[in-house]
């Protein structure tokens, strides 16, 4: 090669393991001591299987790259179960494990009106002592698949309503409970569960995963994600403190961060703000679009959800009567109110009418199965 001839670089692969993701990998073998098996991407000896052959990454299993640097699958060893393990750094979240570690121990844990996702274990890294991982069950977004019928989104509403309220009334306010962070328990709903980094598709990555109805299979949901959260002493007054910027970026406290508020009110802006776009209106945020199940059936909703979503704080109603206005409305649905389709704004004649007649026969196999129109579990 003559002198300053240009030196051909290695074409990269695209599904090579990145950056971010050496953490883990270095981290396997302490984990699997621990009890739980990453999967084998991140293993010491991993060869990626696409290699030599007519796949691409992207078609294989180990070929997933990890959507977010913070998040990691395992598998706990004792018993095959999926795990989700959160990577949290004390110095940016300083109360993170406090008020999870609150909320996942007794006698909060055992409360029935707890949502607060349960913790099943904290790992201190053993190299890096400012950093923990949260051993959390394998979650779903809250709207996928999506809600077939009312009674299904009203026992969705009821359960986020009291868990918020149990936040409240145990002094500590979420600030961050956007669409995002209300995720459910999946395990009724999909028997072989899904790929926990692509749920679109199986664990073995090769089809659809099979899934029941919330009617059928009555799951709960759960509020995640406490890295903004704080607990405020009633003995020292009214909560005030400067806004945090969250996910929703549409609250209106966030114009104004150079004053004080009461972070409460803030969370009833989220979750009413959640309703409203996901539910009730056009989003104007496109990354929730996915998200969106816009639909007729839930109008019923909207002076609520107008008053949890007002400019001024000071006029959004308190968690508790938020639950009791919405109790309220959920007495005067009937069976069949609750029993109704969802159904999309932008449905056509035809597809309500094969949809609707399919809903008809499932309702009535739901109605002779005794499962209740308000799918409790």
């Amino acid at each position: 090669m003559s002198e300053g001839a240009p030196v051909a670089s290695k074409k990269s692969d695209p599904g090579e393991l990145q950056p971010q993701e050496f953490f883990w990998r270095d981290h396997q073998p302490w984990l699997e001591s621990k009890g739980y098996m990453l999967r084998p991407r991140y293993r010491p000896d991993w060869v990626p299987s696409w290699q030599g052959t007519k796949y691409f990454s992207w078609n294989r299993e180990d070929g997933i790259l990890q959507p977010r640097i913070n998040l990691l699958d395992a598998t706990r060893i004792s018993d095959g179960k999926i795990v989700m393990l959160k990577r949290v750094f004390v110095q940016e979240n300083p109360r993170e494990v406090e008020i999870t570690t609150k909320f996942s121990s007794e006698p909060l844990v055992s409360n029935p009106r707890n949502h607060c996702v349960p913790i099943i274990e904290i790992l201190t890294v053993p190299d890096a002592e400012d950093i923990f991982l949260l051993v959390m069950p394998l979650l779903r977004a809250f709207n996928s698949p999506r809600f077939n019928t009312l009674g299904e989104v009203i026992e969705c509403f009821g359960q986020i309503f009291e868990g918020l309220q149990f936040m409240h009334q145990n002094h500590v306010a979420h600030r961050d409970c956007m669409d995002l962070n209300i995720m459910m328990d999946p395990a009724g709903l999909f028997p072989d569960l899904f790929h926990p980094q692509n749920p679109r598709y199986t664990r073995d990555f090769k089809s659809k995963p099979k899934h029941y109805s919330r009617t059928f299979k009555p799951t709960k949901y759960y509020l995640i994600d406490f890295g903004l959260s704080r607990s405020y002493d009633p003995a020292d007054g009214p909560p005030r403190d400067y806004p945090i910027l969250g996910g929703d970026k549409t609250v209106p406290e966030f114009k104004g961060q150079d004053r004080a508020y009461n972070p409460f009110p803030t969370d009833i802006y989220y979750i009413g703000n959640m309703i409203r776009e996901c539910f009730l209106q056009v989003c104007a945020r496109g990354a929730r679009e996915a998200l969106m199940q816009v639909s007729h059936g839930v109008e019923f909703l909207a002076p609520l959800v107008n008053d949890m979503v007002q400019d001024d704080p000071t006029k959004r109603p308190t968690i508790d009567e938020v639950v009791s206005r919405f109790e309220e409305l959920r007495k005067l649905l009937t069976s069949w109110q609750l029993r109704s389709r969802l159904v999309p704004l932008s449905e056509t004649g035809f597809q309500r009418f094969t949809r609707s007649s399919a809903h008809l026969v499932r309702t009535a196999g739901y109605c002779l199965m005794r499962r209740s129109a308000l799918p409790t579990p």
